[in-house]
């Protein structure tokens, strides 16, 4: 999807400050000319695009949401936003851990499928200049606003992504405090909807398994060239195919090694990940395997580009008598500081 592919319908704004007392809902639909409608579609843009959003569904005995979205007509936007303001003002001056926000609700198209977008502005603090003039000159200020919304090119914390046709949402959202839990507010108390992991998570915690059942069946001095033939392994999967075949890559990773193919196995079954594709999106979720981040015991960090680790002609790793490793770096041209 692109930028231009997101049509905006129509977009209205309510400000939802716990401090207030109540919400400040507002009557009229937002005017959205080319600059705005470029800040609106930046953001559904980069939320559609996030590693970090889940795919979920309405509970819909349990959902006062989904009820509102059901029963859909263009022409009770207005009331029908006002409504789902007041369900999340409701949650959030409940719960004093959630910050305060405007909420933009956004109706939108992509190649005539409809979508409804709730964006939660949380608030950020800015500082800005001000001048006062009188009879005897000017002053100027600084002056401290509390109530900014993101820009643009920031990440919102929460947002929803609600098709119009199917209900099927695409979900941001942060843990906040409610009733002393940590809790995914958004989804659990909110909206009412469950969910699968994000690819991000997902991606995480097949890298995490791995490397715990690696370290249960390998000594120490062999956990380090292991786990990094593990990282190259899915960081070669990830270029070529843009996603990890979990029982593919496990084979590769394991070598015909059953048992802890199987292990990892089993605890991805867990999660529901062993069967299903990871293929993440966004280039930054994959970043980390393209490059070996090395520390040794006597507090030297090495930074290795995967490429390189792979070229037997420009690094190796020797495994001394004593048990100790040497890594012989070959055919340097010239070293920079930086």
């Amino acid at each position: 999807m692109e930028n231009e592919d997101i049509r905006i319908a129509r977009s209205i704004i309510h400000i939802l400050d716990s401090s207030v007392g109540v919400p400040v809902l507002s009557d009229k639909e937002l005017e959205h000319g080319s600059d705005f409608g470029d800040f609106l579609r930046g953001h559904i843009l980069r939320i559609a695009g996030s590693d970090d959003i889940k795919s979920c569904s309405f509970d819909k005995e349990e959902s006062a949401v989904y009820p509102l979205l059901a029963s859909w007509e263009d022409e009770k936007f207005v009331d029908v936003s006002k409504q789902i303001a007041v369900e999340l003002y409701q949650v959030m001056n409940a719960n004093i851990d959630i910050p305060a926000a405007d909420l933009l609700v956004v109706q939108y198209s992509v190649e005539r499928h409809p979508y409804l977008a709730l964006l939660k502005m949380n608030y950020k603090t800015e500082y800005t200049h001000m001048t006062n003039s009188d009879p005897w000159g000017n002053q100027n200020d600084v002056l401290k606003y509390k109530a900014i919304l993101p820009g643009e090119k920031q990440k919102l914390s929460e947002a929803a992504l609600i098709s119009l046709e199917d209900y099927s949402i695409r979900l941001l959202e942060k843990k906040y405090e409610v009733n002393g839990v940590k809790t995914n507010y958004f989804s659990t108390v909110f909206l009412k909807c469950k969910g699968s992991m994000s690819s991000k998570t997902r991606l995480a915690i097949v890298n995490r398994t791995v490397a715990d059942v690696q370290k249960k069946y390998y000594d120490e001095s062999e956990q380090f060239e292991v786990q990094m033939e593990a990282k190259s392994i899915i960081s070669q999967e990830l270029a070529e195919k843009g996603s990890l075949d979990v029982p593919a890559v496990l084979g590769k990773i394991f070598k015909g090694k059953t048992e802890m193919e199987e292990e990892v196995l089993e605890k991805l079954d867990k999660w529901n990940i062993a069967d299903t594709p990871v293929a993440p999106q966004n280039p930054a979720t994959t970043r980390k395997f393209e490059k070996q981040h090395l520390m040794t015991d006597t507090g030297i960090e090495i930074k290795i580009p995967m490429e390189a680790y792979d070229n037997k002609d420009t690094i190796e790793f020797i495994t001394n008598p004593d048990g100790t490793i040497s890594m012989l770096i070959k055919n340097i041209g010239k070293i920079e500081s930086r």
